[in-house]
């Protein structure tokens, strides 16, 4: 069943009336294709002006919408010759850190991704995307091993944050954490990273220490989301909107403050509605950074990430 957010009432009416159109047509016999183009225009239309007329908040709900497509959804469908790596060989497995080696067109790669999953199950698998310790250690593990063998890194970004139970806090959370950003800002090969869907404070930033730094148009990027800034500045949750604002968190802020280095267009009423030519765009995008970025030197690689960070 899809999932309409609370500013897609009139488009859900829309849609509701096509279906019922349509299943007219193929029960009956009948030819309302006029009347059905008529609508699907009427509908692009209502999607091209409601999707550019979001708030801050409006993009926190579509950046959380449950059929947005996921990292592992874009691993499938962007790279090749995909071979997952587990475990940080020091504790166990992080079900919601993905890494493995795979070829971005014919360029081997060494792929990083934070899952959250879509069926209660999966969620529950993944951690709802919430990175322990041993998922960092993993991936501080997996950006060695690229650096080693002169690999690219790419990293695909979607969690509300780091886990912060009690396990991972005493497994050194901000410590691995801390030491993820270091082993990012050391290694001599180029590193993209791509937020796709929310990226929410260390959790995310530990994974987007890179050279360029990519986000989906209608992504999320901030130190804290907007409920739990809510809760610390007015000790309430209902001030949520207010919070999204002052964030700053949009693609479009974040560019315009020089944090990010692109946007990448999300098709006509967002990447849930289109996967497909998302991951097409995803694709050109990440081949032409690469491009950018891969011939530098090794000791240029290192150095230009570092002046980035450094220049905030």
């Amino acid at each position: 069943m899809y999932h309409f957010l609370d500013f897609e009432k009139s488009i859900s009416v829309l849609e509701g009336k096509i279906e019922e159109l349509r299943n007219i047509s193929s029960k009956d016999g009948l030819n309302i294709g006029l009347e059905v183009s008529k609508l699907e225009e009427q509908l692009e239309n209502k999607l091209k002006k409601t999707y550019s007329q979001l708030t801050p908040w409006d993009k926190v709900k579509v950046a959380r919408h449950p059929l947005r497509p996921h990292p592992s959804e874009i691993i499938k469908n962007v790279f090749n010759n995909w071979q997952p790596l587990a475990g940080d060989r020091g504790f166990k497995e992080d079900n919601a850190l993905l890494g493995g080696v795979a070829k971005l067109g014919d360029v081997p790669c060494v792929v990083i991704g934070i899952e959250k999953g879509k069926t209660v199950d999966k969620r529950i698998f993944h951690n709802f995307g919430m990175v322990r310790p041993e998922g960092y250690r993993k991936a501080q593990r997996l950006i060695n091993f690229a650096d080693k063998f002169s690999l690219p890194v790419i990293t695909l970004i979607d969690t509300a944050g780091a886990y912060p139970g009690k396990g991972a806090e005493e497994r050194g959370q901000a410590e691995a954490i801390a030491s993820c950003i270091k082993t990012s800002l050391n290694a001599k090969i180029p590193i993209i990273s791509l937020v796709t869907g929310e990226g929410g404070s260390g959790g995310a930033v530990a994974l987007a220490t890179a050279n360029k730094v990519i986000m989906l148009e209608h992504s999320i990027y901030s130190v804290i989301s907007p409920e739990g800034c809510s809760s610390i500045l007015w000790r309430s949750s209902e001030n949520n909107e207010q919070a999204a604002n002052a964030l700053k968190l949009t693609a479009q802020d974040l560019l315009e403050l020089k944090v990010i280095d692109e946007i990448i267009p999300e098709p006509i009423g967002a990447a849930h509605r289109n996967p497909e030519t998302l991951f097409n765009s995803i694709f050109d995008s990440l081949k032409l950074n690469l491009e950018q970025i891969i011939s530098l030197s090794r000791n240029e690689l290192k150095s230009t990430r570092n002046k980035k960070f450094l220049d905030f």
